[in-house]
């Protein structure tokens, strides 16, 4: 055999051993399992916006997602990924290929995640609790929540904004934006309020933004549910009467001391529109966030002639009710006796 066809040969070995060592690495590097390779539970990568694909192939490696960071920035490349870096949260399972990785991030393929807002009293705690999980800023929507020109936009006002917020739990992307997720809220809103609700809240006299106020105060007077139906039957009385509510958790709230235990006469001379003792009818307001079996009380109220309640003096957290000033103040009295006797004074 001459040298030239040995030659030939070789070059043909070596040629080969090459292909078949390329196409065994582009094989690899495209659909070998690159991501929590000896893992079993998935991760949540957080892209913020503005990151580029650095900052993105960084927090992979950093948080050991990857095991081959060159072979993914390689299919990253050849995908054009680098330069289509798209911003949320992604779930990565175990053992995903490069292809499969860049696919979902490239094609933005977030996973949503659930916000639930419970036990609000202020429009600075809404912003915190309904924000924690997000990419926002509490700040940023708290901004929209005191912004009278957003407000308007929804037919709302500072005092009656949170009437607007049905707590609950929702599904929603981690960076969805402040407006966005207002706008998300206010379909909720009318989502809940249907028109057999309105309906309701009509026949009763009160608009939804006022069932909202009345279930706050309900809130705050009662945490048993087997009794909001009938607390909210005492004010709804009082209204139908022309009677001042004189609720006391309307004090606290214009007061700003959520530590209030016990309501004293010197808090009832507190000059504030909240102030139920001095000013008939409802507050220009809820005084929290109203959830929706508080406002499923009002709507659903138990009919009934009591005009008074008082909190039993077995701390029970019950409420003793009567159906005049006498009967009441001997309930009160002997609730009294119980809060000096536990030495409680304010």
């Amino acid at each position: 055999m001459d040298k030239k066809r040995i030659y030939w040969l070789i070059g043909m070995v070596a040629f080969s051993v090459l292909l078949t060592s390329f196409t065994f690495y582009f094989y690899q590097a495209f659909f070998g399992p690159n991501t929590l390779v000896d893992k079993e539970k998935s991760y949540m990568l957080k892209i913020p916006k503005e990151a580029d694909f650095n900052q993105v192939r960084d927090s992979l490696l950093y948080n050991d997602v990857i095991q081959d960071v060159i072979t993914f920035s390689f299919v990253a490349k050849v995908m054009k990924y680098q330069e289509k870096v798209k911003p949320g949260l992604f779930e990565i399972p175990p053992r995903l290929s490069n292809r499969e990785l860049v696919g979902l991030l490239r094609l933005g393929k977030q996973t949503p995640i659930n916000i639930t807002f419970n036990n609000v009293r202020t429009q600075e705690d809404l912003a915190e609790k309904i924000t924690v999980k997000l990419e926002m800023d509490k700040e940023e929507f708290l901004e929209l929540l005191k912004d009278t020109g957003n407000l308007e936009k929804f037919g709302f006002e500072p005092t009656t904004i949170m009437s607007m917020f049905i707590p609950n739990t929702y599904e929603v992307y981690w960076n969805i934006t402040p407006s966005a997720l207002f706008d998300r809220m206010y379909q909720e809103y009318n989502r809940f309020w249907s028109e057999e609700r309105k309906a309701r809240a009509e026949a009763i006299g009160m608009s939804p933004k006022e069932v909202a106020t009345l279930a706050s105060i309900v809130q705050a007077e009662t945490s048993k549910r087997d009794e909001q139906s009938k607390v909210a039957g005492v004010y709804v009385n009082r209204l139908n009467r022309n009677m001042l509510l004189q609720a006391d958790p309307t004090l606290v709230y214009a007061i700003g001391d959520f530590g209030i235990k016990r309501v004293l006469n010197v808090h009832k001379e507190i000059d504030s529109p909240y102030n139920t003792y001095k000013y008939p009818g409802l507050p220009p307001g809820p005084i929290n966030l109203p959830d929706i079996p508080a406002m499923e009380a009002v709507l659903n109220y138990q009919e009934h002639n009591y005009l008074y309640f008082c909190a039993k003096d077995d701390f029970s957290g019950y409420h003793a009710f009567a159906t005049n000033l006498r009967e009441h103040m001997n309930n009160a009295r002997r609730y009294q006796n119980a809060l000096n006797a536990a030495k409680i004074y304010q």
